[in-house]
């Protein structure tokens, strides 16, 4: 990393120790990293609005402080951006609707004050689909900034609904964002954008200040180079909350294990359906599972036999109208940019309540068998997505079948597991590709332990793109 534009790759841990080898300052990381957003956010549709002043006055605290001999850790000096449904006080959260660009806060979302506590410096509010995506949108083109870009080709999608935080983290904009996950929002954008994305356990990082789509499934967290990187900001914003009730009411850290003590883990595989799934998604997928079996054994299993995708949906329309009941009615979602958006939350709005209740009841039933059945491994590995990412000219349905291979992601949505994804190779048009590990409720530590393992034996997180 002796040339600056090195900073735009590295990761925490690598800027972290030029920090504190007074190699580089918080300020000229800050400067660097601003200048990018400035330059590039435009140009991948990524950013909503750059935060310089508040950056600069935190990365020149953050330097008086290691020059003090406080260090707050591995996050102090590091800058970063939010998706722009995260409330920062002073500074607009449009929820990347049109009509709400100039929604103000009188306070700070929990995530955004845990991580200017943890020393992170506060660069950006990135794009997202508008709404997080829960009106139905069907095309690239669903926010008031524009499609987000692919940081590998301007001409594909970057991925929903935290495009921005995964084009941004992509393009080497900022070295890690916070995106958040109802069914698909971080590890879509993760996967199309060759990153490492973790969605914590539901209830592991406090909502706080985030808006609401589903009450019952909204998750934050983190997206990063590395899997390592995301354990590290985990750890700055894990942890429960008196103003989230529905937070898990115990500490996490995380837990990073010595290299020269190397575990084995115990991995399950699902019944991919491959005539959804692209051949370069199955052919890296294959490759990851032999690289994979250096440190594990494997067992085909089959997901109880439950309607997840239903359960899923119906949670999600039945808390969105109430959570947007008053947005719908008073016409302000006449506003929106995707045609679809406009009209497509209104049904949710006569939704019986039998149906939510009984969504919720088999959504029980599910979380016990789920919960017995992954007691027995460590991870659940799946192709992330079914194929890389399309064009933005183009609705999801002309180039994609629904996204996912299995129905794993709408089960663990549902009920709130815990997952990453990292990089795992590219698709015929070049674009990257991912792999996904799904553990048990509270297992973080032991899903990071086994991407890290294998981002060990693999290279596809040092690969970068062409930005310009």
């Amino acid at each position: 990393m002796n040339e600056p534009f090195a900073f735009a790759f590295a990761t925490i841990r690598e800027l972290g120790a030029k920090l504190r080898a007074r190699e580089v300052t918080s300020v000229q990381l800050t400067e660097f990293f601003l200048s990018r957003l400035e330059k590039f956010g435009p140009v991948y549709n990524a950013v909503v609005r750059v935060t310089r002043d508040l950056a600069l006055a935190q990365a020149k605290q953050s330097d008086e402080e290691l020059k003090a001999g406080k260090d707050r850790g591995p996050l102090h000096g590091i800058p970063f951006g939010v998706k722009d449904l995260l409330a920062t006080k002073g500074i607009p959260t449009s929820w990347g609707a049109a009509p709400l660009k100039d929604q103000m806060f009188d306070e700070d979302a929990t995530v955004v004050v845990l991580l200017r506590e943890a020393g992170a410096v506060l660069c950006a509010k990135l794009a997202m689909v508008e709404l997080a995506g829960g009106f139905g949108y069907k095309q690239a083109n669903a926010s008031f900034t524009g499609p987000g870009l692919n940081a590998w080709d301007k001409t594909c999608w970057s991925g929903g609904s935290s495009s921005g935080p995964g084009s941004a983290v992509g393009a080497g904009l900022v070295p890690f964002a916070i995106g958040s996950e109802t069914w698909g929002s971080i590890m879509t954008p993760a996967g199309y954008n060759g990153l490492s994305g973790m969605r914590p356990t539901y209830g592991r990082v406090s909502r706080h200040g985030a808006m609401a789509l589903s009450w019952t499934m909204d998750k934050l967290g983190p997206m990063c180079r590395t899997a390592d990187d995301c354990g590290l900001v985990l750890n700055a914003i894990a942890g429960p909350d008196p103003l989230d009730p529905s937070s898990i009411p115990r500490e996490w850290t995380y837990e990073r294990e010595s290299p020269s003590k190397p575990r084995r883990f115990r991995f399950a595989t699902l019944e991919v359906d491959f005539a959804r799934v692209a051949p370069e998604i199955r052919a890296n997928y294959e490759a990851s599972l032999e690289a994979l079996k250096q440190i594990g054994s494997f067992e085909e299993i089959k997901l109880p036999e439950f309607p997840y995708g239903t359960v899923a949906s119906t949670i999600i329309s039945c808390e969105m109208s109430a959570a947007f009941e008053g947005f719908m009615t008073s016409g302000d979602v006449w506003e929106l940019t995707a045609p679809e958006d406009r009209f497509g939350g209104f049904s949710n709005l006569v939704i019986p309540a039998k149906d939510y209740i009984n969504a919720l009841r088999i959504r029980g039933k599910i979380q016990r068998a789920m919960d017995e059945l992954l007691s027995r491994f460590d991870a659940v590995v799946t192709p992330t997505l079914n194929t890389e990412s399309g064009p933005i000219t183009q609705k999801f349905a002309e180039w994609s079948q629904g996204f996912t291979s299995t129905e794993l992601s709408g089960a663990s949505n549902a009920i709130g597991l815990p997952g990453i994804t990292v990089p795992n190779g590219f698709g015929a048009r070049g674009l990257p590709t991912g792999l996904e590990f799904t553990g048990r409720a509270d297992n973080e530590n032991t899903i990071l332990a086994a991407a890290r393992a294998y981002q060990q034996r693999t290279d596809w997180h040092t690969k970068t793109p062409k930005v310009e």
